[in-house]
């Protein structure tokens, strides 16, 4: 059972970066998926999810930026990411929605410079 994110890096504020996570080891068309992310000194933050039905929910704080999706194909996940602002600098990281513990990976730093 595995997760495994990337695409992150440094950015602008205002630039763009899409997150992906390839997933392994379980069900994938039966799970909900979701992003969520961990600022420096702060706790992890649930971000958006994507569910069986392929209904989306997002944080209020990246409404309208950050776009959800997934392609049961693949066993794939993306965070399309825009617009993107200083305070959304942390480790992003994919999990099932609601989030297994065993699925916690290594996360993709995003950094994003004023």
């Amino acid at each position: 059972v595995m997760l495994v994110e990337s695409g992150g890096g440094l950015v602008q504020a205002g630039g763009n970066l899409t997150l992906s996570c390839a997933a392994s080891g379980f069900t994938f068309t039966a799970s909900g998926m979701s992003w969520a992310r961990q600022a420096p000194g702060k706790g992890r933050e649930w971000v958006a999810g994507i569910y069986v039905d392929e209904i989306t929910r997002y944080a209020e704080s990246v409404q309208g930026r950050f776009t959800i999706s997934r392609d049961n194909a693949k066993n794939m996940v993306y965070l399309q990411m825009n617009n993107l602002r200083p305070e959304d600098t942390a480790v992003y990281y994919c999990n099932a929605d609601p989030p297994r513990n065993e699925l916690w990976g290594q996360g993709t730093q995003v950094t994003v410079s004023s």
